[in-house]
């Protein structure tokens, strides 16, 4: 798939998510609000008249008990009366016996006694059997009304005046003391009510509608970034691309999906750095078998051509000598001692070849230990003192305080062998030969120089100078018995011990130097 078809999937996959999340809320809100209107109108007006009802039977049951406890009369009852009455929005009338008002409430008494005669003292009953078992009747009168509750001692309906046409809840009868009361309490329209809850219900269910369809916008983008980031990482994991990790943001599902991508993301890393490290050391093996193959074919292109001189010079020579060619024996030595020497030469040759073959295939352990490297190079100096006295060569070494260092002391002295040798045999001029030891500011390593006067090595030849079997002056290095070898030794020593070696070209001679940690 092309990153633009990815892009375009993941806007459809988006936009998907966030309507499914919409027409889902959406839906339910419009679920709810139904569920609303329909228990507004089945509900309410039921609901509304039993809270009147109770209100009525509570106002009952209060004047019933303050005339047990002869607070009727009461100042505080009165004042209780009159808060019941004013809350439940109730008319009240008690009458006595004698028909004379003892307590009322309300706008005008005259409809209250009016209409607690007809109760009262009404003729027309649907049933003659309803007496009262205190000799007052509870009429179920003949004009629409709903008869709620039916007690010994009173009445409670529902009825609606004719005069006016509104409802009223109604409760009559008598007091445990005999008093007769109505106690009336008007209802609203619960018609219009219920129009006016409908309506109300219909602004709220549509702003309450758009508010959360715009707010389920804007949290489902909170609920897709983290899928889409999900999408992209995978997405560069397709790639190889492991730097991308999701960053959990919760405890969640998605936040478990986000840490089981970022396992399997450093899962798959790792086996592919595995597995191209492997690959990296299958080509660093093909390229080091060529390599070796290729130093297989120089070292006996090499060496062939190093030791064909001398076998031809050993083969002539101790031809001479088997056919009888002279009988001088002074020539007869001089013969010998070309053979021996060229012999030797061959030998010296083959050694180091085998130093610096084991040297450059790892062979050769490395022994990194703690030594006095001025000592090392004093003792040197003593060995070879006679030959430089033979050449009439002055080494100098300003020895003072010891100095530690750490490396293999054995491969060092090697290298110290090589660089006096080489300087030895290319010391012209005043014929000094300086031995110096500095430190390396900042490194924590000492540089170990051998300066020999003489002239300058060429600038074209300073770059292949390790190379095995260069020679800068061929005919100067075959007088002297070099093989070419030596520095391609010190170069492999000083890789083996991973120190710092090279050359430096002055007006009157030349320096070799190498570097060892200082202990």
């Amino acid at each position: 798939m092309s990153r633009h078809n990815s892009d375009s999937a993941k806007r459809e996959y988006r936009h998907s998510i966030s309507r499914q999340f919409a027409a889902i809320f959406i839906a339910v809100i419009a679920v709810a609000m139904g569920l609303l209107f329909l228990a507004n109108n089945l509900l309410l007006k039921r609901f509304y008249t039993e809270n009147k009802q109770r209100a009525i039977v509570s106002a009952y049951n209060s004047i019933n008990a303050a005339e047990k406890e002869n607070a009727f009369d009461t100042e505080e009852f009165d004042a209780q009366l009159l808060h019941i009455c004013e809350k439940y929005s109730l008319d009240l009338l008690i009458m006595d016996t004698n028909s004379q008002m003892i307590k009322f409430t309300g706008k005008d008494a005259n409809i209250l006694k009016m209409r607690l005669w007809e109760r009262i003292f009404a003729q027309d009953y649907a049933d003659d059997s309803n007496e009262s078992q205190i000799g007052l009747p509870r009429p179920i009168p003949k004009d629409p009304e709903e008869l709620l509750q039916s007690e010994e001692n009173y009445g409670l309906s529902l009825t609606k005046d004719n005069r006016t046409g509104d409802e009223y809840l109604e409760m009559w009868g008598t007091l445990e003391s005999g008093n007769i009361f109505l106690i009336r309490s008007a209802m609203e329209s619960i018609e219009n009510n219920v129009a006016i809850t409908n309506r109300f219900l219909l602004y709220v269910s549509i702003f309450v509608t758009l508010f959360c369809a715009i707010l389920i916008m804007v949290l489902s983008k909170g609920i897709t970034r983290p899928i889409l980031k999900l999408a992209e990482i995978s997405d560069r994991m397709t790639k190889l691309d492991f730097d991308a990790k999701y960053e959990p943001s919760g405890h969640n599902e998605i936040t478990l999906l986000g840490n089981n991508i970022n396992k399997l993301s450093e899962s798959l890393e790792s086996n592919i750095s595995e597995l191209k490290s492997a690959n990296a050391r299958l080509r660093k093996d093909l390229e080091e078998k060529t390599e070796i193959d290729q130093m297989r074919k120089e070292f006996l292109s090499n060496v062939s051509h190093e030791l064909k001189t001398p076998i031809a010079l050993i083969q002539g020579y101790a031809e001479g000598l088997s056919e009888g060619i002279i009988d001088d024996p002074e020539n007869m030595k001089y013969y010998c001692n070309v053979i021996s020497d060229e012999a030797g030469k061959m030998n010296e040759m083959v050694k180091k070849l085998l130093t610096l073959n084991e040297l450059e295939f790892g062979a050769d352990t490395v022994n990194i230990e703690r030594f006095n490297i001025v000592d090392l190079i004093k003792g040197h100096i003593q060995t070879t003192e006679i030959l430089t006295k033979q050449n009439g060569i002055t080494v100098r070494f300003p020895a003072g305080e010891p100095i530690y260092v750490w490396g293999d002391e054995f491969m060092t002295e090697e290298v110290i062998t090589n660089y006096l040798s080489n300087a030895m045999n290319h010391c012209d001029n005043e014929k000094n030969i300086d031995i110096r030891i500095e430190d390396v500011p900042e490194s924590g390593k000492v540089k170990i120089s051998v300066f020999n006067t003489g002239e300058p090595i060429p600038e074209e030849s300073i770059s292949h100078l390790w190379e095995k079997f260069y020679k800068v002056d061929k005919a100067r290095t075959r007088a002297y018995g070099g093989s070419g070898v030596g520095l391609s030794i010190v170069a492999a020593i000083c890789k083996s011990m991973n120190q710092e070696y090279g050359v430096e070209n002055f007006d009157n001679g030349v320096a070799f130097y190498f570097t060892l940690d200082k202990a």
